[in-house]
């Protein structure tokens, strides 16, 4: 598949105009190949690049890209090397945001809130990146948070009563933390998101809203795992590929 038509398809699919982001959306950098093989990941570290270089991918496809508001715009050390690894192996990488945060079907959030049986009802915030919903099941804030625990394998943290009962639940994916004051004016027993704030901890005790931080990184697998799935059935090689990181 042609690059061009491939950014049209996602591009239709994810709608990035709608959103003001951080970071381009779409077809960061151009390679030279045609599209057959799409290594797909979280961010686009060294570690993922060299292992789509060791699968003779084609195309690499992200959450986290380049070219971020406020970096500096210097092309050396790190991002020099990761720059030189694109080009010198003709790679294209695609990167989508906050697009892919939001997407009702293969955005992060939905694919948190399906995959802890949630029932998203409805979202709130600026460009719709909270969520909210209720249980499919009822549960107290430990259960959920042995669900969260499960789903993401690993612990998260938790600021809060564990004997709440939820019956309405509140989430942002990744670095959502500056949500959680919404959360709490939306009625919410529980907030879920990727990272941890100091704030947080006060406003979780004087709130009585309970807390619930699982990683950023761990959050936000579920667009990019949706979009691997998409991009196999547009009748490409896809594939993720996990990098480890406890963040």
């Amino acid at each position: 598949m042609d690059v061009i038509e491939l950014v049209s398809r996602l591009d239709t699919l994810l709608e990035p105009w709608k959103f003001k982001d951080y970071c381009p959306n779409g077809l960061q950098v151009e390679g030279t190949r045609r599209i057959e093989r799409v290594v797909c990941g979280v961010t686009a570290s060294q570690a993922l690049l060299d292992e789509a270089v060791r699968l003779d991918a084609d195309a690499v496809l992200v959450h986290h890209g380049y070219f971020w508001k406020g970096e500096p715009a210097a092309v050396t050390g790190i991002k020099r090397k990761r720059l030189a690894t694109l080009l010198a192996n003709n790679l294209h990488l695609l990167a989508y945001h906050l697009p892919l945060d939001a997407h009702p079907q293969h955005g992060n959030n939905a694919g948190l809130a399906q995959a802890l049986g949630l029932q998203m009802q409805g979202t709130a915030g600026e460009q719709g990146l909270l969520a909210w919903g209720v249980p499919e099941n009822p549960c107290n804030v430990g259960e959920l948070a042995l669900r969260v625990s499960g789903v993401l394998e690993r612990l998260p943290l938790v600021i809060g009563s564990l004997e709440r009962p939820v019956r309405r639940v509140a989430w942002c994916t990744g670095g959502g933390q500056g949500m959680f004051a919404e959360a709490v004016d939306l009625g919410v027993d529980a907030f879920i998101t990727g990272e941890a704030s100091e704030y947080c901890c006060h406003l979780a005790r004087e709130s009585g809203v309970a807390f619930l931080a699982g990683g950023h990184h761990a959050t936000e697998r579920f667009g990019v795992q949706s979009l691997t799935r998409w991009l196999r059935e547009q009748g490409l090689d896809a594939r993720y590929v996990e990098i480890d990181n406890p963040i």
